[in-house]
């Protein structure tokens, strides 16, 4: 069965955020497709989207490498994402189903609970799900796609502080569902610009030759071909 380079596009993109190739280093397809356990083919293929996407560039004599964005590259990222963030709210507020409102209020009751007991570590997942949700709500898959492609880049570039008060970020959270399920645009996307703007003040740029996850080059990595999990 052939594995589709979606698949492989994530897996290598995965690696990326998560530090297992350096920037600036060479991405050949052998290696990857060995790593990976597939052929050249969806590699190649995953390649080219992920260098449409900023995480690989093509250099002459060298093929394919992992990008080495600039600090003004990595500011702007935020900055899109100050902009969008609330949009992808007002627009929730307009087109949200009730399935979205109860998939939002049910992780606003999650994170509240995981901050009273301090599980820093689900809270970050559980952000991470609540904001991707928000997105999705918003009906537009153009919207969709580009946030998640920024905040992809963000984790790749920064580092993000646990708040001092995960209770209050929960409460903003709790606020903007309020708000989109009152089909309130406005509140919506001032409560959502805000929060934003604070949570961006968390985050603390990735320089070369920092703390990076554990490499593991040699063994292995089958990809896993199960779909997304929303």
């Amino acid at each position: 069965m052939r594995i589709p380079a979606r698949s492989v596009c994530t897996a290598i993109r995965d690696d990326i955020v998560a530090g297992v190739y350096e920037r600036g280093s060479r991405l050949t397809e052998e290696l990857l497709a060995r790593r990976y356990g597939v052929s050249r083919v969806p590699v190649r293929e995953a390649l080219r989207t992920l260098e449409a996407e900023g995480f690989v560039v093509t250099r002459r004599h060298a093929g394919a490498c992992v990008a080495e964005p600039t600090e003004q590259e990595a500011s702007d990222l935020l900055e899109m994402r100050m902009l969008l963030e609330p949009l992808a709210a007002a627009r929730a507020a307009q087109r949200r189903t009730e399935a979205h409102l109860k998939v939002l209020r049910g992780l606003v009751r999650l994170g509240q609970e995981r901050a009273r007991r301090g599980n820093s570590e689900d809270l970050r997942s559980l952000g991470g799900w609540f904001h991707e949700t928000l997105t999705q709500a918003s009906g537009s898959p153009a919207l969709t796609s580009t946030l998640a492609q920024l905040r992809h880049k963000i984790a790749w570039m920064y580092a993000v502080e646990a708040p001092a008060h995960p209770a209050e970020s929960w409460t903003e959270h709790g606020a903007i569902v309020d708000a989109v399920a009152r089909g309130d645009a406005d509140r919506a996307r001032s409560v959502t610009a805000l929060h934003t703007e604070r949570a961006t003040a968390a985050h603390r740029l990735r320089f070369p030759g920092g703390d990076r996850a554990e490499r593991v080059r040699s063994l292995q990595h089958p990809v896993n071909t199960a779909g997304p999990r929303y």
